[in-house]
């Protein structure tokens, strides 16, 4: 979870097109990202799939005004609403995204292809019915950023009692490597959102790349099979809680749109 998930930069930078801060072009090169190509599958009134521009301003069209994000494991359909068809599909993904006064949703399915060493990622999002009902576990931002402070606080504790805490030359060059991106101003988040939901994406970016590094660093000082499970039970409820912000972070534009609807 060192990169930003792929449905966070559809729905982020869907919302501030929605909104009208940014231009189809521009929201579309930013979705795609370091990827070839991004096409969307399964649209009403389409046979074959077309680009990103196109699709947004059908979605638009279809009724939506936001996108939310989920992002689903196994035993937490964080951002969810059904049906079982669409959630098993955005869980085998991990990830997906979900219209807001539409009844679509979207779930990316990634092709890699090219030489050793220039692989290049091609991205299809198939659009399949949802239901339109409250997401699953998805907190406030406030919520987010107080379970955060305490999740960062337990999970360092624990792990440094384990000895698994990042340490070595991978975890300094993902450190570094994480410092410059932040140091080179990189744009968390499009136009439109929050301040608090930018701290708080930044929040949980740090915590899973604590986890990452944890995970990454192969046994550390964990040599026995009970301390390997402690680490694993340590670290479950902070990945969910890093998911459950990234969530809050990147609807927050529509949540706050929706309560002020209400």
């Amino acid at each position: 979870m060192l990169s930003e998930p792929r449905s966070g930069r559809l729905a982020a930078w869907g919302n501030a097109l929605l909104a009208g801060l940014v231009s189809p072009d521009d929201a579309a090169l930013a979705i795609v990202g370091e990827d070839t190509v991004h096409r969307v599958e399964g649209l009403p009134g389409e046979s074959a799939p077309v680009g990103l521009t196109l699709a947004l301003g059908r979605l638009r069209t279809l009724g939506a005004t936001g996108l939310r994000v989920a992002l689903p494991a196994p035993g937490h359909p964080l951002g969810l609403s059904g049906p079982p068809e669409f959630n098993a599909r955005a869980l085998e993904a991990e990830e997906a995204v979900v219209c807001f006064g539409a009844a679509f949703g979207l779930v990316p399915q990634v092709y890699e292809a090219g030489p050793a060493g220039d692989v290049h990622a091609e991205v299809v999002w198939h659009v399949l019915p949802v239901r339109e009902a409250p997401p699953a576990d998805v907190p406030s931002l406030g919520e987010a950023e107080r379970e955060l402070a305490e999740a960062l606080r337990e999970a360092t504790e624990v792990l440094s009692k384990l000895d698994v805490a990042g340490s070595g030359p991978v975890a300094e060059a993902a450190i570094d490597a994480y410092r410059a991106r932040a140091e080179c101003g990189r744009q968390l988040l499009a136009p439109g959102y929050p301040p608090r939901a930018v701290r708080v994406l930044e929040l949980a970016q740090r915590v899973a790349l604590l986890i990452s590094l944890a995970y990454g660093n192969g046994h550390g000082g964990a040599v026995s099979s009970a301390e390997i499970a402690a680490r694993a039970e340590a670290l479950r409820p902070v990945e969910r809680t890093a998911r459950r912000a990234q969530v809050a972070a990147y609807n927050s534009i529509v949540e706050e749109r929706e309560r002020g609807v209400r």
